[in-house]
């Protein structure tokens, strides 16, 4: 079985730094595990690597969409398969890196997906509902039948609504049931690395990683992308983007703008900790611990060897 490891972890907590030392280390090319680095001209607010931060490390998943067109996890496991297998072809390790745990548990564990066609019945008598009344109250019949994949789905993102509900009146079951039903064999002999710090130090670095986005020009390249049209497209939805839009709109000033980023940032942040302890094998590491980085390059090592 082909071996591929995966480092994840909390926003802002250090995982492009350590995928870039291992690549270096060991022959190896980084995958994005990242659901927003995807798309062209969203860098800032993704905290997209840059092509100096790569350090001649080849990359793959990021830049790859434009803001407007859709993504979904069935398509990222599927091109992420054709790098993995393109990465080991070259004799090299495959270090899928990112935040997004649906994403990388369905390439991990081999996720199989109804690719069935939509029901287009139900799927234009929703679209003609939210056409007259607005997706609220569907969002909110949707949290009656769902509550869990509504918690990860943006209330006027009307897309994802409609096909949870879609799947729902034509399956009879909710998508936390189908990825309930999921088979957990893993598909390559894996290794994930998780890293963690104290959780007020992340708060910190969360905070200031936020403020130094704003300096970067992150109002810039939210308001061109919303002056584009994007703003109800699925990329908008992203934390770093639709907090801005109700500041464009004269609904709130840019300094409340900036907190509820900060705070939906924390929150986000503490979400994935909890995704990641409760759904995937995760071999924890304290970034401030002494010598960290050699203790993970040695588990590498031994993962390696095996």
């Amino acid at each position: 079985m082909n071996k591929v490891l995966s480092i994840v972890g909390p926003t802002a907590v250090g995982k492009t730094a350590l995928s870039i030392e291992l690549a270096k280390t060991f022959p190896a090319e980084i995958i994005s595990g990242d659901s927003m680095q995807i798309y062209k001209g969203m860098d800032i607010g993704t905290g997209k690597i840059t092509k100096e931060e790569m350090q001649g490390i080849p990359h793959y998943m990021i830049d790859i969409k434009e803001p407007d067109e859709p993504f979904s996890v069935a398509e990222f496991k599927e091109i992420v398969e054709r790098y993995i297998r393109h990465i080991h072809q070259k004799n090299k390790l495959p270090i899928l890196v990112g935040g997004t745990g649906l994403y990388i548990r369905a390439v991990l564990y081999d996720y199989e997906f109804n690719n069935r066609k939509r029901d287009e019945t139900v799927t234009k008598r929703l679209e003609a509902f939210i056409a007259e009344h607005g997706v609220g109250p569907l969002y909110e019949k949707l949290k009656k039948i769902d509550p869990k994949q509504a918690e990860k789905i943006h209330p006027n993102n009307h897309r994802r609504v409609i096909r949870a509900l879609e799947i729902y009146e034509t399956t009879g079951l909710t998508m936390t049931e189908i990825h309930k039903r999921q088979k957990q064999k893993p598909k390559y002999d894996h290794l994930i690395i998780g890293l963690m710090m104290e959780r007020n130090r992340l708060y910190a670095k969360i905070n200031k990683r936020v403020d130094e986005m704003i300096a970067n020009g992150l109002v810039d390249e939210v308001r061109r992308l919303y002056e584009l049209g994007y703003e109800h497209t699925q990329a908008m939805q992203a934390i770093g983007y639709k907090e801005l839009i109700p500041y464009f709109k004269g609904e709130m000033t840019l300094e409340e703008a900036i907190q509820l980023l900060k705070q939906n940032t924390r929150r986000y942040a503490k979400r994935q900790l909890t995704w990641f302890k409760n759904q995937m094998d995760v071999e924890w590491f304290d970034v401030d611990e002494k010598n960290v980085f050699d203790k993970i390059r040695s588990r590498v090592e031994s993962f390696l060897n095996d």
